[in-house]
């Protein structure tokens, strides 16, 4: 499944509440949202128990593709919430995969 074709700026967590992020979700199709969730669940998971970080792709109003390493603390159906206290808008995010 291809998601992004971008190449991604590694960024800082503490620069994500500077950013702008679309209404609209950056996923449209179902399987690939529900592979988002799984994902966020199990950097939950790890980032809770063994204090893992996971490496998040995600998309900017502007259409950049940016990258952010950090522990995910937790997440519902509208953000994730990093180490920093940072949230995420789910919906920007590309795919989030463990370090």
């Amino acid at each position: 499944m291809k998601r992004t074709e971008k190449r991604a700026n590694l960024i800082q967590k503490e620069h994500i509440p500077m950013l702008h992020f679309g209404q609209e979700d950056v996923l449209k199709d179902p399987t690939a949202r529900s592979i988002r969730h799984y994902e966020a669940n199990r950097a939950t998971i790890l980032g809770n128990a063994y204090r893992n970080k996971a490496l998040i792709t995600f998309c900017t109003d502007d259409g950049e593709v940016k990258q952010v390493e950090t522990t995910v603390w937790c997440y519902d159906d509208n953000f994730v919430l990093l180490k920093s206290g940072t949230f995420l808008p789910l919906k920007s995010i590309l795919k989030i995969e463990n370090c």
